[in-house]
């Protein structure tokens, strides 16, 4: 039987193995459970969701070092990952009841209208490895709470947190067929993608993955698709008054778990002839970062990114910036050959023509000088992307200019990039998603409205239109 290993990115230590799955049998078993789980009352489906909560928070600790060693992240992250797992429960249960609400309305004679919501039956989720608990676990539990079951796979790359998760929700008394776990790689995931008996999928990860799921969904309207993309995310510093305050928080979006965000920052957008300061604040707190192994003590700033072959492409794209007229701030190193850790970097790429519109997933920072607030809103919006935008600095007249021009899903002011709130809706637009946010709406995609018109008594009428019956005799 073949199965799929997964190793640690720090050290290169097998940490756990599967045998491969079947996507056909997972979701065979999903179906044959989804009736007597749609029939539980929402109240159950919810006390099941919040002993599941619990079974997390008793395995915290263990939860989070198995996350920690298998995506490099350092372990105070993880512990904050399997906190957002945690608490995703009570932010999901509110946004059912907020979203999904049932309601009734007066109708015409007598009659009522109901609207209610239904789930949609399978769902498939595929989820992400920089965040292999916390992001499949935001469509996984509004997904059971609304009376679907669920086939989830999670990346190649991460299988054995994602095994973990699962296991928690057995634990918590989700029966076996309701939440079935699908080993494998990218042929296992493209053959549940195409299962004709999945009623959707939510999928959280690159961008050209996404693409080529629209692209299979085309030929299936009936079934729903939440795509929870990339970004190529700008930052605009202007009229900075607390230089280190800013810095922080450019360092913050642009590196935490070594860049590997949907949210990070990728681009840093500043006034041509007054970022000096900014930089130099920035580049000394990039100094002073440290990377190491994830459990190290102390605990870095970062660990190593996900693996040989990422890490490579990251430098790849390094080397391509540079030889296009791009000027090293600060360089993007390789510290140990062997293994995929590298050191953040900065580059100044204002004069290279044709920037490349690409999220580089690690930790690069570009930098982008122009000459007015207008040309950098022109900058923000430079991108096929629209995940993240972030203005620090300027007055409240300013940050509503950039508000209302720049295109993303999340702008924020005086804030970092990353960080979004499990409590509001997340997602993006352009090639960032397709218009099915996440977190607080992601109730809106786990079940569909129902619209019915009731009365107690059967009546009607036809008023126009009929012969009368008594001229025809």
């Amino acid at each position: 039987m073949n199965r799929l290993i997964s190793t640690e990115p720090a050290t290169g230590t097998e940490l756990w193995s599967g045998p491969i799955g079947d996507a056909t049998a997972e979701v065979a078993a999903a179906r044959a459970a989804w009736p007597a789980w749609a029939a539980q009352s929402v109240s159950y489906r919810i006390e099941t969701m919040r002993r599941f909560a619990n079974v997390v928070r008793a395995r915290t600790g263990e939860f989070a070092e198995l996350i920690a060693r298998e995506t490099g992240k350092p372990f105070w992250e993880a512990k904050a990952e399997v906190g957002s797992v945690i608490g995703k429960v009570d932010i999901s249960v509110s946004a059912y009841s907020e979203r999904t609400p049932m309601r009734k309305m007066e109708g015409a004679l007598g009659s009522k209208v109901a609207v209610r919501h239904k789930p949609h039956g399978v769902l498939a989720v595929l989820g992400p490895y920089n965040f292999p608990a916390h992001l499949p676990n935001g469509h996984i539990v509004p997904a059971l709470i609304a009376g679907n079951t669920v086939v989830f796979k999670p990346s190649e790359k991460t299988p054995a947190s994602g095994a973990f998760l699962v296991d928690c929700f057995h634990e918590a008394g989700v029966p076996d067929g309701v939440l079935r776990l699908l080993i494998g790689g990218p042929d296992e995931g493209r053959a549940l993608a195409g299962e004709d008996g999945i009623d959707g999928l939510l999928f959280t990860g690159s961008a050209r993955a996404g693409a080529s799921l629209a692209r299979q969904f085309a030929e299936t309207p009936q079934k729903i698709l939440a795509l929870e993309l990339g970004g190529n995310n700008p930052i605009v510093a202007w009229d900075v008054k607390d230089i280190d305050a800013a810095a922080t928080m450019i360092v913050q979006s642009a590196f935490l778990s070594a860049g590997q965000r949907c949210t990070a920052c990728r681009r840093l957008i500043v006034e041509d002839g007054t970022e000096g300061p900014l930089v130099d604040a920035i580049t000394r707190l990039i100094d002073r970062i440290i990377v190491d192994n994830p459990m190290a003590d102390p605990q870095p700033f970062m660990g190593p990114v996900i693996d040989i072959a990422a890490a490579d492409a990251l430098q790849d794209s390094w080397l391509g910036l540079m030889m296009k007229g791009g000027k090293p701030l600060r360089r993007l190193d390789r510290p140990y050959e062997e293994r995929p850790y590298l050191t953040p970097a900065m580059i100044d790429v204002t004069d290279i023509k044709d920037r490349p519109d690409e999220e580089l997933f690690g930790p690069v920072l570009q930098m982008i000088r122009v000459k007015s607030f207008d040309a950098a809103i022109d900058e923000a919006n430079n991108t096929r992307f629209g995940l993240a935008a972030s203005l620090i600095g300027g007055t409240p007249k300013m940050y509503d200019k950039y508000w209302a021009n720049v295109r993303a899903g999340v702008i924020n002011w005086n804030k970092p990039t990353n960080g979004a709130p499990s409590n509001a809706p997340f997602g993006g637009v352009g090639l960032s998603g397709n218009h099915r946010p996440s977190a607080f709406y992601a109730a809106d995609y786990c079940a569909y409205p129902v619209t019915s018109v009731e009365a107690e008594l059967a009546r009607a009428t036809i008023p126009e239109g009929l012969r009368d019956p008594v001229a025809e005799r």
